[in-house]
């Protein structure tokens, strides 16, 4: 039997911005009990919703793909484990 195909994208602890933000927080507090949401700006999340799917103003179904994109984003915030892996 083959062994299994590399996975197409790669772990995301093996991106930079994951390695360095794991920097910034072992300088400043325990990275388990860091409350990354917490420190979100008020604008972000509506921001990523927007990033999802633009507004486009008078464009028939915009509701419907905007209530998609905000179940999207919140799918993303709930799973994120960090920061980095939430904007990504």
């Amino acid at each position: 039997m083959d062994p299994p195909d590399p996975p197409l994208v790669p772990p995301l602890q093996d991106h930079p911005l994951y390695q360095e933000q794991l920097q910034q927080l072992s300088g400043c507090c325990n990275a388990e009990s860091w409350d990354w949401r917490a420190q979100l700006q008020a604008d972000i999340r509506e921001r990523i919703v927007n990033k999802l799917f633009p507004p486009f103003p008078g464009h028939e179904g915009q509701h419907e793909l905007t209530k998609i994109a905000e179940r999207i984003e919140e799918e993303i915030y709930t799973v994120a484990t960090t920061q980095v892996f939430y904007v990504l």
